[in-house]
């Protein structure tokens, strides 16, 4: 006989395996893939640990599915700033301000994707929703890009995909290594009018770098 609270599970399902999916994003992301714990991303998640396993199939492909939801909410959340409404200039700004204030506050997106860079991308490597879902905002970049060109604010030559990883480099490499060079250089580095300082910081040496 069930339980209530399987019958709801069986009677909900998108909601289980949503459920299951935003605990798994955080047992991973404190954990890890080798130490994440299926029993204790079940009891995060209020349901019954063979529900896990129906819904994802095992441990590896649970940790995929996080991954790629993961992937999809930042990207989700950059379609939602509308960059193609705004003149190029402003829409670079607003990027790479995103860009920073979203890994301020989601530093769970930090430690599950260094992660998986241990693991050599194996997981991510051959997703095919990843790729599709992180291929629009090359595209964004690029079309920003390419109006600034033609409105002569940005000079030509500059590779979509460099841009971004540079603006991820000068966002991600903050937070999440901002424990080791407050440490190392004496600066409080997670303090609030520290980051929007380093926020003013790097759009403006950003968009030094592309004007024409």
């Amino acid at each position: 006989m069930l339980s209530k609270a399987q019958g709801r599970h069986r009677r909900n399902p998108e909601a289980t395996r949503a459920s299951i999916l935003a605990s798994a994003q955080i047992e991973f992301a404190e954990h890890g893939l080798r130490g994440g714990r299926i029993d204790r991303i079940a009891d995060r998640a209020k349901a019954n640990k063979q529900l896990v396993y129906y819904y994802f199939g095992g441990k590896e492909e649970l940790y995929r599915a996080a991954l790629e939801a993961t992937y999809a909410e930042i990207r989700k959340r950059e379609t939602e700033l509308d960059l193609s409404a705004l003149p190029p200039e402003t829409a670079m700004k607003r990027l790479i301000e995103f860009s920073l204030d979203y890994f301020a506050s989601n530093r769970e997106f930090i430690r599950l994707l260094s992660d998986e860079n241990t693991h050599g991308a194996e997981h991510i490597k051959n997703s095919e929703f990843a790729k599709n879902t992180n291929s629009p905002i090359l595209k964004l970049v690029s079309e920003i890009l390419e109006r600034g060109v033609e409105e002569g604010v940005f000079r030509k030559g500059v590779d979509p995909l460099e841009l971004y990883i540079s603006i991820s480099g000068m966002t991600f490499f903050y937070f999440a290594n901002a424990a080791t060079l407050s440490a190392i250089f004496g600066r409080e580095l997670d303090r609030t009018e520290t980051i929007a300082a380093y926020r003013e910081h790097i759009v403006t040496l950003t968009i030094n770098g592309l004007r024409a």
